[in-house]
């Protein structure tokens, strides 16, 4: 009798409570499938014996390629077979390049569509009170097939920093840096020979410690994402110039404002999808990312507050799928976290974390939709 309901109830009331019920079930299998979903699509791969990883691209035909800074300098490793193992190890810096004291760091890389490896790389020469040429733009390159970085090469003989390289189709290879300003310079022969550097533009005012960040986009236009400090307001843009110098076009991306006495020294990314760009970057501390369109303009919903929080001067990583899946990935306080969003900038599942050394933040996107991440 205790389990018999009473004869007058309200029919509408227990319509009411399995619709709850209901709507309770699809919640908890919406996320329980969400939570398996980003499991699925991210993958945690420690490379043996790497350490202090700071940057990884997949080349187009789908090797990864991963540079990481440790003992005796930075070094570089492959993988062929999707991450199951990796290369030997390269050095990246020649013995002919090496001084008693001086320590290279990595600033970025990029893979041209020849498999073509190409590293930018500064080093601690103003610690060692080093004459300024030697506080430059170093450039290392590992030719396809080749078993061998080419000796370092300094690219413009001045102190400098910001380092970023993008590489574009018909041997196109553009490295960017600050110097006050943002200065470029371009290459049409694969990295063999660079334009003397100028001023991208002169009336960009960015952030004097902060970075560039470099692609070329799906239509040819080479983008750069750099902090304005104009009045002390540390807001991101995204200036996009035709390939050949031509007509640049300047976007504000970011809309959280940051109002700050002196430059913060962060670290942010852009990178080229099928259908515009991804960009990431910290205001206030918090990591930010938004999809862009062809032309800059920033896409629903607009910018996007991640649960990820940088330090100063570390690494920031995103990274779309062809099904618009975003991955964002960061770097702070010894653990590199990232968190996966679907097509409407929607988070699916948790963030992850795991414990990584140094100050860079690497990941791919792989052919298949997958993202691995390295800590």
């Amino acid at each position: 009798m205790c389990c018999t309901l009473p004869m007058n109830i309200d029919h509408s009331f227990l319509r009411w409570m399995r619709t709850l019920a209901a709507l309770a079930t699809l919640s908890i299998t919406s996320v329980l499938s969400q939570a398996a979903d980003s499991q699925e699509r991210v993958q945690v791969v420690r490379i043996p014996g790497a350490s202090n990883l700071m940057k990884a691209q997949v080349g187009a035909d789908g090797a990864i390629h991963v540079v990481y800074d440790a003992a005796g300098g930075p070094w570089y490793v492959k993988s062929t077979d999707g991450g199951k193992t990796f290369s030997a190890p390269l050095v990246l810096v020649d013995p002919a390049s090496r001084k008693p004291g001086l320590e290279f760091i990595t600033w970025d890389l990029v893979v041209a569509a020849d498999g073509g490896v190409h590293v930018a790389l500064g080093n601690n020469a103003w610690k060692l009170k080093l004459p300024d040429e030697e506080k430059g733009y170093f450039y290392a390159t590992l030719a396809p097939g080749a078993k061998a970085f080419a000796p370092l090469r300094n690219l413009n003989r001045k102190p400098s920093e910001g380092f970023s390289l993008a590489a574009g189709k018909g041997g196109a290879v553009t490295a960017n840096f600050l110097a006050g300003k943002i200065y470029t310079m371009a290459s049409r022969d694969g990295g063999e020979t660079f334009s003397t550097f100028a001023e991208l533009n002169p009336s960009l005012d960015p952030c004097k410690c902060c970075t560039t960040s470099t692609t070329f986009g799906p239509d040819g236009r080479l983008a750069m994402l750099y902090r304005e400090e104009t009045n002390n307001e540390r807001d991101i843009y995204l200036v996009l110039a035709d390939p050949n110098g031509g007509k640049q076009a300047r976007t504000r991306i970011s809309t959280t404002p940051w109002k700050l006495e002196g430059c913060p020294m962060t670290y942010f990314t852009i990178q080229g999808t099928d259908t515009g760009y991804v960009a990431a970057w910290p205001t206030k501390g918090q990591i930010y990312f938004a999809r862009l369109g062809k032309d800059g303009a920033v896409l629903p919903p607009g910018e996007i507050k991640t649960p990820g929080r940088n330090g100063m001067r570390t690494g920031i990583v995103a990274l779309s799928a062809k099904d618009g899946a975003t991955l964002v990935a960061w770097k702070n306080q010894e653990a590199l976290g990232w968190q996966l969003y679907n097509a409407q900038g929607q988070p699916i599942g948790n963030a992850g974390s795991e414990p990584s050394r140094g100050s860079g933040a690497a990941a791919v996107a792989l052919p298949d939709g997958r993202f691995m991440v390295f800590p």
